[in-house]
C-alpha cells in the first residue's frame, strides 16, 4: 500500500477547493433576488476592478493575480513539476496566459 504525504494532499485540496471558488462560487451567487427568489432586476452598485478579484477569462481559466502566480518557485513547489503544467505549450490547464515551468501559484498540484 503507498503511503501518502499528508501535506501534499493538503496542498492538492487547498488548490482544488481555490480552483472551485474562483470558478463556481460567483456563478452561483449572482442574478438571484434574496428577497423572493426570482431574477435581480437592480444590476446594483458596479464595483470597481480594485474592489473585486479578478473573473475568469472567457477561456474558463483565472487570472494569474487571482492565484498568487509568481515567476519563480516556492520552496520544492514549481509548475513542472504540477499536474496542471504542460511543458510542450508553456501553459497551465487552470491559469490564463504564459506560465513559467519555475514558477508557482496557489493552485498547484504534485503529478502523480
Amino acid at each position: 500500500m503507498k503511503t501518502e504525504n499528508p501535506s501534499s494532499r493538503r496542498d492538492m485540496l487547498r488548490g482544488t477547493l481555490a480552483w472551485a471558488c474562483a470558478l463556481l462560487l460567483p456563478s452561483a451567487l449572482t442574478g438571484c433576488d434574496s428577497r423572493t427568489g426570482a431574477p435581480s432586476t437592480d444590476p446594483g452598485p458596479t464595483p470597481s476592478a480594485a474592489d473585486s478579484p479578478a473573473p475568469p477569462v472567457a477561456s474558463g481559466k483565472v487570472s494569474q493575480a487571482s492565484v498568487q502566480y509568481q515567476a519563480g518557485p516556492k520552496g520544492e513547489q514549481k509548475c513542472g513539476d504540477c499536474l496542471h503544467f504542460s511543458a510542450d505549450s508553456g501553459t497551465c490547464k487552470l491559469v490564463e496566459g504564459r506560465i513559467d515551468a519555475a514558477g508557482w501559484c496557489t493552485l498547484w498540484a504534485k503529478k502523480v
